[in-house]
């Protein structure tokens, strides 16, 4: 079962649930005129539910696998594809899918999401498939997910959710003296498709400092990194997509920025929804 915490877990269900029933009840008509089939993906499934919270005072969450599921009205989708890489969640994650709704053409994978995004734009870009419209929901805990990755969607029918770590992971690489170590900007070179002078250029400024022997040329982070990772994301997605949606915010207890979460997408009218969605929560945060 995933470890994980905060009300925001919930919120974060709750706004793709929220989309999945509007995508479906918009996709419906288009669907039958048009004899599409309606894929949902997630990449990072995890076992199903979540647990929040300490042992004593737990919840648990019905994760959101299990809720894309239960979804019935005004229609469901066609196929469910879920991925897991962690073993010891693979096994309840079918418990949680296949075994409880049998009836439903669902595939649950053992494998790298990256491997079946790549995947999932293969099999929508050809002419057999074509008639597949995608929502993806892309939720990793980390940096997992590589920007070559989200390059293989672009001009594709998907709606793609994704949960960008940018106080939980960027900022947390992003050493205030610029100092970084070469594992930590290749994992930064690959997670936001740049290359390390263009990571330092964003992140960084120079200040000159005036010393007996001459000047001195300090490094130091800038004061908004956690925004400008998600004003950098998101303008990066722009390149791919049509139209990125407002994020919704997750913040700790503490009030510091964990996450953005955000809808990339090729339709205007996909994203005045996603909108919609993610102002109403982050009114509520």
């Amino acid at each position: 079962m995933n470890k994980f915490g905060g009300d925001w877990t919930e919120n974060k269900i709750e706004i793709l649930v929220e989309y999945a029933v509007a995508y479906l009840t918009i996709m419906n008509s288009f669907a039958n005129k048009h004899k599409w089939k309606l894929l949902y993906f997630d990449g990072f499934a995890g076992s199903g539910y979540i647990k929040k919270g300490n042992e004593e005072n737990q919840k648990i969450i019905i994760g959101a696998a299990s809720r894309i599921l239960n979804i019935s009205k005004p229609r469901e989708f066609d196929l469910y594809y879920f991925v897991e890489k962690e073993t010891n969640n693979v096994k309840s994650l079918k418990e949680n899918t296949k075994d409880i709704y049998p009836d439903k053409n669902i595939h649950v994978v053992e494998t790298d999401c990256n491997e079946k995004i790549e995947a999932m734009s293969r099999f929508l870009s050809t002419r057999q498939n074509g008639i597949y419209k995608a929502l993806a929901y892309i939720d990793p805990c980390g940096m997992q997910l590589n920007w070559s990755s989200l390059e293989t969607l672009e001009k594709l029918s998907v709606d793609v959710w994704i949960l960008v770590p940018t106080g939980m992971g960027v900022n947390r690489l992003l050493k205030n003296d610029g100092r970084i170590s070469e594992a930590w900007i290749s994992k930064l070179e690959l997670f936001l498709g740049m290359s390390r002078k263009e990571i330092i250029d964003y992140f960084y400024v120079e200040d000159i400092i005036p010393t007996l022997f001459g000047d001195e040329v300090i490094i130091k982070k800038e004061e908004r990194a956690v925004e400008k990772s998600a004003e950098l994301y998101s303008k990066r997605l722009k390149k791919l997509f049509n139209f990125v949606s407002d994020p919704y915010i997750l913040k700790n207890k503490s009030n510091s920025v964990m996450f953005h979460f955000l809808m990339a997408t090729n339709n205007k009218a996909a994203v005045k929804v996603a909108n919609e969605i993610v102002n109403k929560y982050n009114k509520l945060s």
